[in-house]
């Protein structure tokens, strides 16, 4: 089970997480995008830190949507409206929860997907966040119809999207600036898949102390 408190430790952990790959994302997105999503990214986790304060002691739902209001305000690009959109339709799903259980996390796995497909119009294998985030839900849901506890389900969820980072080196971008390279984007991580993973690496990793 996650509870409140290890609940704030994972969203602390995965913003710094962010903050710390800054130059790794920035870097990503040189050659195919504007060089600034590791710094579009740190901007928004960093005030995700701050307003995490004035909500520590609020429920899940109210936490979520407070996160997701930060990084649409405060990260640029298309990362604020997808990343901010991914949290706001996560506190959708937890709303009356003290607790989350594995049914929870799936349930909010497909509503970030859900919210993301529709912010985004977009879906696997266009080399985009979806290409980390779906591999992660369709791993970690099948460890837990197979058994599979919080932990290991999140072992394997960021397992399949550190896969699905290496996969969007081998396709041709289909949505935003990096379309415009067309077969040069191959060869290229999307930078988008990797802040995905580094989150969910981060989650696994709070999950697993």
């Amino acid at each position: 089970m996650i509870d409140k408190n290890i609940f704030l430790r994972i969203i602390n952990n995965l913003s710094d997480s962010i903050i710390e790959n800054k130059e790794l994302l920035n870097e990503l997105d040189r050659p195919i995008g504007d060089s600034d999503h590791g710094s579009n990214m740190v901007r928004g986790f960093t005030e995700v830190k701050k307003k995490l304060e004035n909500v520590k002691e609020s429920d899940f739902s109210t936490i979520l949507k407070t996160i997701a209001m930060a990084l649409i305000s405060t990260v640029g690009g298309a990362s604020g409206p997808l990343y901010g959109t991914s949290f706001l339709k996560a506190s959708g799903a937890v709303v009356g929860k003290e607790e989350l259980d594995e049914k929870d996390i799936i349930a909010v796995y497909e509503a970030v997907i859900d919210g993301i497909k529709y912010r985004g119009k977009s879906d696997k294998g266009q080399k985009t966040m979806l290409d980390a985030i779906i591999p992660a839900y369709e791993a970690f849901k099948a460890c837990v119809e197979n058994g599979g506890d919080l932990k290991k389900a999140s072992d394997e969820a960021q397992k399949a999207a550190a896969e699905g980072v290496e996969y969007t080196k081998t396709i041709i971008a289909i949505k935003g600036r990096a379309s415009f390279l067309g077969e040069r984007s191959i060869g290229h991580a999307d930078p988008g898949a990797t802040s995905s993973y580094i989150i969910l690496k981060s989650i696994a990793s709070v999950l697993n102390e």
